[in-house]
């Protein structure tokens, strides 16, 4: 957390443009402390420096007096989209530099949800329980994340389960990573409400569990033959071109057409991740895919730490959308351990999605409408994938926002798991703390 967050609070962070803004700045402490009479100035970030460039930048200053709680206070109207510059200055005491964040009106009742939408638990190849990895996700920061087992629905019902009875402010999604015969490309369901795996009787979700689907009436189940027919009779009817596998790319648009019809979001992962013997998905295969994006959204970071497997990612969907082709994007870090502390990948990217809720619905219509900043964590220095317009504003969350944000996360999350281990009154302080985030949001975000 920057130095000036630990002294000053200020609050709302975030703005409408062209509204009155109501703007506190409180101290922190009595060293933190204003003087008698105090100089604001406020200006945007987007137009330079104001001593290099005075002629580019509209300044607005205010002569203030703290009010009786030792805040300053007072409104402004911001003109345009961008980060501003709130800079305190009193005499004989250092300039301090805050910083608030205005918004166009698209982004009204928008807020930002950071998660994960692809990661594995012991009940696939990954090391911990389902309701474990949401807990420890809880306590990195995380407001969703999915359960994604490969050829399993059934643990993410199993983690929505763990915390049905105690209120929590993370939301798990149900999902899974879908595997079919014939098709070696990885696409993960997230939020379908029936299993697109278990769709096959032959299928690892059917031989496991009965469970699979949130709905009542989910597609009926196939044998092989019946499976392979269909896709056959969707590669004859799609024109796939020569020299594409016709068979696995009909089998891609059978998943995903199946994952929208269960309202969920088909993600197409990792095609980058290098095998012993080369890239998980031919190249050529890969570019006609992003090309027809018969996905909902592409996973352009996640999963392995090395150049290769998101920087190439990265340049593939920038390089498609030079050339005019758009597609929603998300980061995830395709995880086999929430340890934090001994697995260097845990961490390896997330999503900040611009969302009206943290609530499964909301949070794919975001995706599908493009609010989305995919965030590389692999080291301290992070760095980010989008449009630049969300990138800034997803730069000055980071920064500004978030470490707030995370000092909650991690209680909850520590007594998510000290819920579903048995510690005695676990229930009691989540039921305490529940609405504490909601809280947070209402505070920082005038949106």
């Amino acid at each position: 957390m920057k130095k000036e967050l630990h002294y000053y609070d200020i609050f709302p962070k975030v703005f409408i443009i062209n509204e009155e803004a109501h703007i506190t700045i409180k101290p922190l402490g009595s060293h933190a402390s204003f003087a008698e009479k105090v100089t604001v100035n406020v200006h945007s970030m987007i137009h330079g420096n104001p001593v290099k460039y005075p002629e580019r930048n509209n300044i607005t200053t205010y002569e203030l007096t703290p009010d009786a709680d030792g805040s300053l206070r007072f409104s402004h109207v911001f003109t345009e989209e961008s980060e501003y510059c709130i800079r305190i200055l009193q005499e004989n005491k250092p300039a301090v530099s805050l910083s608030i964040y205005a918004l166009e009106e698209d982004m009204r009742g928008r807020h930002p949800y950071r998660g994960d939408l692809h990661m594995h638990t012991n009940r696939s190849d990954g090391q911990q329980e389902p309701a474990i990895v949401a807990a420890n996700y809880r306590k990195a920061g995380y407001d969703f994340t999915v359960i994604s087992d490969h050829h399993r629905y059934y643990p993410s019902l199993e983690a929505t389960d763990a915390y049905k009875n105690v209120p929590i402010e993370m939301n798990i999604v149900i999902g899974e990573e879908v595997h079919l015969p014939g098709n070696d490309i990885h696409i993960v369901n997230f939020g379908g409400k029936y299993s697109v795996n278990g769709l096959l009787e032959t299928s690892v979700q059917s031989k496991e569990s009965s469970r699979r689907a949130v709905i009542d009436n989910p597609p009926a189940v196939l044998t092989e033959e019946q499976y392979r027919a269909e896709v056959n009779a969707l590669a004859e009817a799609l024109n796939i071109p020569d020299g594409i596998e016709k068979f696995t790319y009909a089998a891609c648009v059978w998943i995903f057409n199946h994952i929208r019809n269960g309202e969920g979001l088909g993600i197409y992962a990792h095609p980058y991740w290098i095998l012993p013997e080369g890239y998980q998905v031919p190249e050529t295969l890969s570019e006609y895919i992003t090309a027809t994006h018969p996905f909902d959204a592409f996973e352009v970071l996640g999963g392995e730490r090395y150049y290769q497997h998101n920087g190439f990612q990265a340049i593939r969907y920038y390089e498609d959308k030079a050339k005019g082709i758009n597609y929603p994007i998300v980061g995830s870090t395709d995880s086999h351990s929430s340890l934090i502390e001994h697995n260097p990948g845990a961490l390896i990217a997330s999503t900040f999605v611009f969302a009206r809720e943290n609530e499964r619905a909301a949070l794919i219509s975001a995706i599908k409408d493009c609010y989305t900043v995919a965030l590389d964590t692999i080291s301290a220095e992070y760095r980010m994938v989008g449009d630049l317009r969300l990138v800034k504003y997803a730069r000055f969350l980071m920064d500004d926002f978030t470490p707030l944000h995370d000092d909650l996360c991690y209680e909850e999350g520590r007594l998510m798991k000290a819920y579903v281990t048995g510690e005695d009154g676990a229930a009691e302080a989540l039921n305490f703390i529940h609405g504490r985030m909601k809280k947070l949001y209402e505070k920082y975000f005038a949106v």
